[in-house]
């Protein structure tokens, strides 16, 4: 697939959770916050499953959708991105920079949503701040896409496997936000739209104007062939 294709492409998907994003904040919004169905099904069906094994995995696993682990799985995603030592540092310093811009722009959203959280008494683990969207579900979707980014694009021999283990593990820290009952499952599902849409948009930026490797000035360079 040719980088205009992957542009138009991204973009598209970028575009359609925008939209699905959208059309889920503005069913939040007005509800004024209050949870949907779906929202007290699964709450309190994890009220009814939470052995303490379970809940000790959950806790272990979320810690990981926020601080140091995303930025330092950003890092090392972008230094196996680039082929020479200037196309990992900018590879890098891409990928923190779309992280850290897209959690910026999430609590923007979040402080307008003003969505609360569930009752403090399901809590199972420490959290703070508004619902709406996720942050440990937007910010481990960010950071599983770009991860997954890099990988198939430097990793011919089992990224399929390597791909769909950071797509699970970034599905896992969201499922972890409601199973410990600090999240209704729309904001997870929020966070995810949220970050599909970020990383579309990104990546279709990307794609258009980020020189390919081997570019001079924009401009790719052309083989020389023999007189």
């Amino acid at each position: 697939m040719n980088r205009k294709r992957i542009a138009e492409f991204a973009g598209s998907v970028g575009l359609g959770a925008w939209a699905a994003f959208a059309v889920l904040a503005l069913v939040v919004t007005g509800r004024h916050g209050a949870p949907l169905p779906l929202d007290r099904t699964l709450l309190a069906w994890s009220l009814g499953h939470r052995p303490d094994v379970a809940v000790a995995v959950a806790r272990g696993l979320t810690a990981t959708g926020t601080g140091f682990v995303p930025y330092a799985l950003v890092v090392a995603a972008g230094l196996l991105a680039g082929r020479t030592r200037r196309q990992r540092l900018i590879a890098a310093l891409l990928g923190v920079t779309c992280l850290g811009l897209g959690q910026t722009a999430r609590v923007g959203v979040m402080e307008l949503v003003a969505r609360a959280r569930p009752p403090q008494a399901d809590w199972q683990t420490q959290a703070s701040g508004l619902s709406f969207p996720s942050g440990h579900s937007t910010t481990a979707a960010l950071t599983a896409g770009l991860v997954i980014l890099a990988l198939w694009v430097r990793a011919p021999r089992g990224r399929t496997a390597w791909c769909a283990a950071a797509a699970c593990w970034g599905l896992a820290v969201g499922a972890t936000r409601v199973f410990l009952g600090v999240h209704w499952v729309t904001d997870v599902l929020g966070g995810w739209l949220f970050a599909a849409g970020w990383l579309g948009i990104w990546l279709c930026v990307g794609a258009r104007w980020v020189p390919a490797p081997g570019a001079r000035n924009g401009v790719p360079e052309r083989p020389v062939t023999a007189p």
